[in-house]
């Protein structure tokens, strides 16, 4: 496998989701994703990006495009310095929240996505890098 393109936005300010999902869209629709596919890279950017920006306050969102074989995908990662997660297996149950939302941001991504990957060390920071492989 090999990445052809890397780029990132930092997640600072909430207008900086913003730039992040309008990445995600100008990529996926450079790489002819149809639209329902384009949807999903957009809403998992925004939910990662929402959650980087309310729990840990800032962060960076990185965009690559992988080439694998003849398939095509996006993988995005999105990290923070910020209080990590106690527990992953909570923080990924349909439902559970810990600010009063919905409880459907992790999951909802990890559904959303081809590749979900998760790393977290409480006082370290998250990591968390998912890939849509072009179908």
């Amino acid at each position: 496998m090999r990445v052809e393109k890397k780029s990132y936005i930092e997640i600072q300010k909430e207008g900086d989701i913003v730039l992040a999902r309008k990445m995600g869209r100008e990529l996926s629709k450079s790489l002819f994703y149809n639209s329902i596919n384009q949807a999903k890279i957009i809403t998992a950017v925004s939910e990662l990006g929402r959650n980087m920006y309310y729990y840990a306050g800032s962060g960076k969102i990185t965009f690559e495009i992988l080439r694998k074989k003849q398939k095509i995908g996006i993988k995005i990662t999105a990290s923070d310095n910020g209080p990590g997660i106690q527990d992953i297996n909570k923080a990924l149950e349909p439902g559970y929240t810990t600010s009063g939302g919905l409880g459907v941001g992790l999951p909802g991504v990890s559904k959303l996505m081809d590749e979900f990957f998760i790393e977290s060390t409480v006082g370290v920071g998250t990591t968390i890098t998912i890939v849509k492989w072009h179908s």
